[in-house]
């Protein structure tokens, strides 16, 4: 069964907001707050009749105004003007009552209708976050995708480079071990060939004498 709607206020940045919602918390939900600003004083329940004709007519959605300014609240207002220069300001304690302006009876049906808009607004907010979350899981699953590719290739690189170093030091130790052998051939042929010369020229000495 719709829950009857109330008007809640209160002020973000360049704007003063306000929503038609069924409860404070529903009003923090369409606000995106996660503080509760009614309990620092910084929201509260509007019985304006302006206000709350306005809300009622768009329930669920939050509607703004330039802050700090007295016009109407609409779901895409522009930014004020001249910013005035002011500090949040607490919602007034109990104690210190002031009178409030009447506020205009919403009938029955009015109500009614403007709960079930709310209920509308409320599951196609939901949905809309669904969706934004669907997309954000699926911009992670892409990037972690990506970093997968990233890393297994980087992996087949240096898998690739490790191989080919083995591949120059199995090639560096054969020609380590041929430089050996054709050090060894020629000290051999040296020797033959410096013991032949030896041999010539003792030779050559004793056809001299």
């Amino acid at each position: 069964m719709a829950r009857n709607l109330k008007t809640y206020t209160t002020s973000a940045g360049f704007f003063d907001l306000a929503v038609a919602a069924p409860s404070m918390k529903a009003a923090l939900e369409a606000w995106g707050s996660k503080n509760n600003l009614f309990h620092h004083g910084f929201a509260k329940i509007s019985e304006d009749p302006k206000i709350v004709a306005a809300t009622m007519a768009h329930p669920g959605v939050v509607l703004r105004r330039p802050v700090g300014s007295s016009g109407a609240f609409s779901e895409h207002a522009k930014l004020p003007a001249d910013l005035p220069v002011r500090t949040p300001q607490r919602a007034p304690s109990r104690s210190a009552k002031r009178r409030e302006p009447p506020t205009e009876a919403v009938d029955d049906k009015t109500a009614r209708e403007a709960a079930r808009a709310f209920e509308k607004e409320q599951k196609r907010r939901q949905s809309e976050r669904r969706s934004e979350e669907a997309a954000r899981q699926k911009e992670r699953a892409r990037r972690e995708r990506a970093i997968a590719a990233a890393e297994a290739a980087l992996e087949r690189a240096r898998r690739d480079h490790q191989a080919r170093l083995e591949d120059i030091e199995k090639d560096r130790v054969a020609l380590d071990k041929k430089s050996q052998a054709e050090d060894a051939l020629w000290r051999k042929k040296k020797e033959e060939l410096e013991a032949g010369l030896r041999r010539a020229r003792s030779g050559s000495h004793l056809h001299l004498v």
